[in-house]
């Protein structure tokens, strides 16, 4: 199944997605700088793991834990 027909595939990828743009903005924040646009959506993306970050990893801890036992 894919990502958009499996709830469970769909989760992993937007919390791998939001990790993934947070530590790009850390790292490289010049590549985030852009609002609007395409990379506009990367750059929401990393704002809500930057402003959620404690759920954020909650919810990547309860996907691991998920991905390891069921």
């Amino acid at each position: 199944m894919s990502a958009l027909f499996n709830f469970h595939s769909f989760l992993t990828v937007v919390l791998l997605g939001i990790c993934t743009c947070t530590y790009v903005k850390m790292h490289f924040p010049a590549l985030l700088e852009q609002r609007t646009g395409f990379r506009g959506f990367f750059w929401k993306a990393a704002r809500a793991g930057e402003r959620l970050s404690p759920w954020v990893a909650v919810g990547c801890l309860t996907m691991g834990v998920s991905i390891i036992f069921f």
